[in-house]
């Protein structure tokens, strides 16, 4: 087999031979340019070479401007970048036009070789701790703390997770989001066990959980005698994550207030705590998720502007569990080991008819209902008390396509679509009486916040959507 081409693109005439050598000690076939515009020349004049290693920083067309030129001419084209250690800014926009990945200067032999490995062979796993996710078969696995462990097996979820390990080395703040129980939070941790922040704490909060004055107080923390019961100074969780990362989870559920005082943290990390009158200064790496329509929360005020761009410097969106089918037997594996060990049982076995009533399920909880399932299977011990729970749930719910999963209207469907209109008619009567307080609402139903949460969702409710809503009802 023939050494992997390589084209070497650095304006500086030292750094190119330092470089060309190193890669030339491994064999590898190596072409040099000494700008972007002669990068491209030779992109259109001959076959792509297997890689592009691309130095950021160069006069006339820059880094940026070659890569995404290259990805135009070559969308599959591997490219390494070579990045000043401050320009991060550029290095997130590296990534976002299709680097597959990043080294900084001065670099290490070790450390470059590894980044030209990993990018020639996909196979090798993108991992800044060197301790390699298990793989089997062709899923890749990173075992993370309190049994918990993210899973790559379909396309989707592989570039994922090479995003992860680029944007970890990163110190910017990132937007997740996706639909409730996807894994945002899995990710989050992934992140974190990537990055160089790894040895530090990492905090989460739920900012649904809370009210607002207690959230506050959760996040930045309160001095002795702030409010009745305070007889001591408590700090943070922005200060319990201090060199390390904070998951800000439900963070469109965070009041206006709060919103603006956080954005403050972002651009100069200081806050005050609660009662006190200096500042305290952090260094903690913001993680932000959140399953909201973000355009429709910005348009309805209930989320800044402001706060999602400073939070969006690199957004990953993980995709529902009925986009990535195939990971389901895997996951199903996955769970059934580790919730067994939790529970000090033996496993139980999964058999094919489970696994294709699974697949064939549209999972409106994702990986948290899937991973439900498995918990009752292994309690009950009985997987025909299992299937007939998901068969039923198939039948008269509604499948990825949108349409009944019976194929038909039927007596059962037209049950279930008054049952949903009468819930939903409910749900509004108290969100409206409550002036949309979902506290105050979620108590007058008698169901979780988290529950109330899930059916505004679920029935698509918003504070405007009260007249249409009476609208339809006339019109139906």
């Amino acid at each position: 087999m023939s050494a992997p081409n390589i084209l070497l693109v650095d304006d500086e005439p030292s750094v190119l031979r330092y470089t060309k050598t190193l890669l030339e000690i491994e064999n590898y076939n190596v072409e040099t340019a000494g700008s972007g515009e002669e990068a491209l020349q030779r992109m259109t004049r001959g076959p792509a070479p297997n890689l592009i290693v691309l130095d950021m920083v160069m006069p006339g067309m820059d880094g940026l401007q070659t890569l995404e030129n290259c990805k135009k001419l070559h969308p599959d084209q591997k490219v390494v970048m070579i990045s000043c250690v401050n320009d991060t800014n550029r290095v997130v926009q590296a990534i976002k036009l299709g680097a597959s990945d990043y080294v900084t200067k001065p670099f290490l032999s070790q450390q470059f070789q590894g980044a030209i490995r990993k990018a020639l062979n996909p196979a090798i796993l993108n991992n800044m701790q060197a301790a390699a996710a298990p793989v089997k078969g062709s899923e890749l696995v990173d075992d993370l703390s309190d049994d918990l462990f993210f899973l790559a097996a379909s396309p989707a979820m592989k570039q994922i997770r090479a995003q992860a390990a680029l944007i970890a080395k990163v110190n910017v703040p990132v937007l997740l989001l996706g639909e409730s129980g996807v894994g945002k939070e899995i990710l989050a941790r992934l992140i974190h066990k990537m990055s160089i922040r790894a040895h530090r704490p990492m905090a989460k909060v739920n900012c649904a959980a809370l009210p607002a004055d207690l959230l506050e107080s959760e996040l930045f923390g309160y001095e002795a005698g702030a409010f009745t019961g305070a007889n001591k100074s408590k700090p943070g969780k922005f200060e319990m994550a201090h060199k390390g990362t904070i998951l800000l989870d439900e963070i469109g559920e965070m009041s206006a207030p709060l919103q603006a005082k956080l954005l403050h943290v972002l651009q100069d990390g200081t806050f005050s705590r609660l009662g006190g009158r200096g500042n305290v200064t952090v260094d903690a790496r913001v993680l932000a998720a959140t399953n909201i329509d973000v355009k429709k929360a910005i348009a309805e005020r209930r989320l800044r502007e402001d706060l999602y761009y400073r939070l969006n410097a690199f957004t990953v969106t993980v995709p529902p569990l009925r986009e990535r089918r195939e990971e389901i037997p895997i996951l199903l594996r996955y769970y059934m080991n580790n919730l067994a060990r939790q529970f000090g049982k033996n496993a139980l076995p999964i058999s094919e008819k489970l696994v294709q009533e699974c697949m064939r399920y549209s999972w409106p909880g994702n990986l948290r209902e899937l991973g439900n399932l498995v918990k009752r299977y292994l309690v009950l011990e009985d997987e025909n008390q299992v299937l007939d729970e998901l068969q039923t749930k198939s039948k008269d719910g509604i499948l990825e396509d949108g349409t009944s999963s019976s194929g038909h209207g039927g007596l059962k469907a037209l049950v279930r679509s008054l049952k949903d209109d009468a819930e939903a008619r409910e749900i509004q009567r108290a969100l409206d009486d409550s002036n949309w307080n979902r506290k105050v609402a979620a108590a007058d139903l008698n169901i979780s916040y988290k529950a109330l949460l899930y059916k505004i969702k679920q029935h698509g409710l918003s504070p405007a959507g009260s007249r249409d809503f009476s609208l339809r009802a006339k019109a139906n």
